[in-house]
């Protein structure tokens, strides 16, 4: 069947709203209410009560949500708890929003603040590590919060709130330092701000001379695309050129609310990219990620990066060995379209950066003459002029 550009995707390849029977917590709700992205945050699963009516918890599940939350809250949009399987608790997408007693082990290497964010911080809010650009914190706040999440030490965090008068020496900052040209700007999930809020933040960035572009980060295409309002990209068109970096980890959560808030954000002039973190027993199979790269991709996302799993305190249970990565990328490479194959990194602990982390297809280098092998395992040689 062709696709026009623009079209909603053959049904073949989106998840219905619900995979599963709706719980019977949120039986009546009307629809205006349920794509009221507003509604969901309120009404977001934060206890172990309303959690008890969602699915059939495993003791190691129920002891977690009340024994992690002096660590890290729990906090599910319906729309996004809607994805759990009830009756699986390795399902993919509660595995990464529902607690698990793996938090409260902290492994020898764990960091409170795995990538020295707060060391490269030279004003509240800014994380200038990179010559041209920076990381701009604007919310503590999340539609749900990721039980993988390398800020947890702030996210979720009333205290970490980005007050007016963080957000202004923030943006101070950056207008004084003409070396900056791109801005990333994160939290939390800045989409978790108001269309107002987040029209003041981008119109002041956009009226720095040396702002050439900013970035999203966010993750309401996966856990909350009611957010993508016809408003919400009305007001990002104003600010072009726009580059939006989500975080889709599984295939499930490729639904059909997904396809169509990436359809509004395309069609609105946003560039969007996808940053998945590599999750134990969560996207660990080759299968799995290319499974969820092809989706991605006529989603008009483009897979970005792959991350190592960072050192935050009690998420070991995730990590996978960095082998398990370079084997996901020579799965890929060759085999299937190059736009489909991301960059596998790891961001270094204690501030190193983003470093590639990638197969070698290099057999032997001699004088001017390279040995290579490729996707199929065949070698072959090029002579430098």
């Amino acid at each position: 069947m062709e696709i026009t550009l623009g079209a909603a995707p053959p049904v073949s390849h989106v998840r219905s709203r619900f995979p599963y029977a709706p719980r019977s917590i949120w039986k009546g709700v009307a629809e205006d209410q349920w794509n009221d992205w507003h509604w969901q945050q309120r009404e977001r699963v934060t206890s172990l009560e309303q959690l008890d009516h969602v699915i059939r918890l495993t003791d190691d599940e129920r002891r977690a949500v009340i024994e992690a939350d002096a660590q890290f809250h729990m906090g599910i949009t319906p729309y996004y708890a809607a994805l759990m399987d009830p009756e699986d608790p390795t399902c993919p997408v509660r595995l990464q929003s529902v607690p698990t007693m793996g938090e409260l082990s902290f492994a020898a290497a764990d960091l409170d603040d795995p990538l020295a964010e707060e060391r490269d911080m030279p004003v509240p809010g800014i994380t200038h590590r990179y010559p041209d650009r920076v990381l701009f914190y604007t919310t503590h706040n999340c539609p749900v919060y990721c039980r993988h999440c390398t800020r947890k030490r702030k996210v979720a965090d009333p205290t970490s709130a980005a007050a007016k008068s963080q957000i202004e020496q923030s943006l101070a900052y950056i207008a004084l330092h003409t070396e900056i040209r791109d801005v990333v700007v994160s939290g939390g999930d800045p989409l978790s701000l108001s269309d107002d809020r987040l029209d003041y933040i981008l119109g002041r960035l956009r009226a720095i001379p040396h702002v050439e572009i900013f970035r999203l980060g966010t993750r309401n295409l996966v856990t909350l695309p009611q957010r993508i309002t016809d408003d919400l990209v009305a007001m990002l068109k104003g600010h072009q050129p726009v580059y939006v970096n989500t975080h889709f980890n599984h295939p499930r959560e490729c639904t059909g609310e997904a396809f169509d808030a990436a359809r509004r954000l395309a069609d609105g002039g946003c560039v969007i990219g996808n940053q998945m973190v590599l999750l134990k027993g969560i996207n660990d199979d080759p299968r799995i990620v290319r499974e969820l790269n092809h989706k991605l991709l006529m989603m008009r996302i483009r897979p970005y990066y792959i991350y190592q799993c960072d050192l935050a305190k009690g998420i070991s249970h995730f990590r996978t060995p960095i082998e398990a990565g370079r084997r996901i990328i020579r799965s890929l490479r060759g085999h299937t379209s190059g736009m489909a194959v991301p960059y596998f990194v790891v961001d270094a602990p204690n501030g190193g950066g983003k470093i590639p982390v990638n197969p070698d297809y290099v057999v032997r280098h001699e004088g001017k003459r390279w040995v290579l092998r490729n996707f199929a395992g065949k070698e072959f040689t090029y002579d430098e002029p």
